[in-house]
């Protein structure tokens, strides 16, 4: 008997059996019915509802991955023979994750990333809090004086500390300058992974300094690390995402995240960052990775 059929026999059954019913289990299953009925009809209303508000959210959140956007910088300052080059690709609408290039002066370029706990809506707006409050100069009647990355963590890390917020809000970071005249680099961290310094010949270099999580205790102090750069060096700095990208069993493995940038020691920076990001579309699940990926790439020419 085919599927067609056998519905019509049930249901030639049902009518059976319903016209055998009494007067009064009629009414009841017709009362039965009209419950079914409206119950069906407050579900579809219900459904109706969330609906809109789900598209009236999604849209909220695609605004507000647009104007995270346009808070990342438009050109990035090429001064002498420094040049720059990003990489920024969030877990979900948003980040927890912001970086900065800007110039200071004639000859300076400083540039950050932070990386608050977590990520989506929450993390975001403490980095937006982060590039609001992060000061670079100090300006007096004489002039001013680019303060150091060691001072600007330290101003930045009492800020967020006076804020009080009431979840457990913190942020790792990187904060450094070039003077492009001298390739003089400073550079002072936050809790952040380890900038790496790939030098021409290929050897890598892990610029260390030390300083606790930002938002968590007043008055932390953080170092000062300072390079000397030379032509055909490249300093990367990324967030912890990246390292996590490339490690094989999705913990952070920064020997993993290494050996694949010494593997490609040889290439051209955009040649590099191009086949690093389409690695990242190749691993399984890339394209709605578990962490915000940021990348910062400084190369001496």
């Amino acid at each position: 008997m085919t599927p067609a059929l056998r519905i019509v026999h049930a249901d030639d059954a049902i009518q059976t059996k319903i016209s055998e019913l009494s007067p009064v289990a009629d009414q009841a299953l017709t009362a039965e019915i009209e419950s079914l009925h409206q119950e069906l009809k407050y579900l579809r209303q219900r459904d109706e509802t969330l609906n809109f508000y789900m598209e009236r959210l999604d849209e909220e959140l695609r605004l507000a991955a647009r104007l995270q956007q346009d808070f990342l910088p438009k050109q990035l300052p090429q001064i002498g023979p420094v040049q720059f080059h990003t990489l920024f690709r969030p877990a979900s609408y948003v980040s927890g994750d912001l970086y900065d290039v800007f110039r200071l002066d004639e000859t300076h370029v400083g540039f950050f990333m932070a990386d608050a706990v977590g990520h989506g809506m929450p993390a975001a707006l403490l980095t937006m809090f982060i590039k609001n409050a992060i000061v670079t100069k100090q300006i007096n009647s004489d002039g001013y004086r680019l303060l150091d990355p060691s001072e600007v963590l330290g101003a930045l890390n009492n800020r967020m500390v006076e804020q009080n917020l009431t979840q457990a809000t913190f942020a790792t970071a990187v904060y450094a300058t070039i003077d492009a005249s001298t390739l003089q680099l400073k550079y002072a961290r936050a809790g952040h992974p380890l900038p790496l310094l790939m030098r021409a010949s290929g050897e890598i270099i892990c610029l260390d300094s030390l300083g606790g999580l930002l938002g968590i205790f007043p008055d932390e102090v953080y170092s000062l690390g300072q390079m000397q750069l030379q032509s055909g060096d490249r300093l990367f700095v990324y967030s912890d995402g990246i390292e996590v990208a490339f490690a094989a069993d999705q913990e952070s493995q920064s020997s993993q995240w290494r050996a694949e940038l010494q593997r490609r020691r040889d290439m051209p920076t955009e040649q590099l960052l191009s086949e690093l990001t389409a690695m990242l579309d190749g691993e399984t699940g890339s394209l709605s990775p578990k962490d915000d990926l940021s990348m910062i790439i400084m190369e001496v020419k």
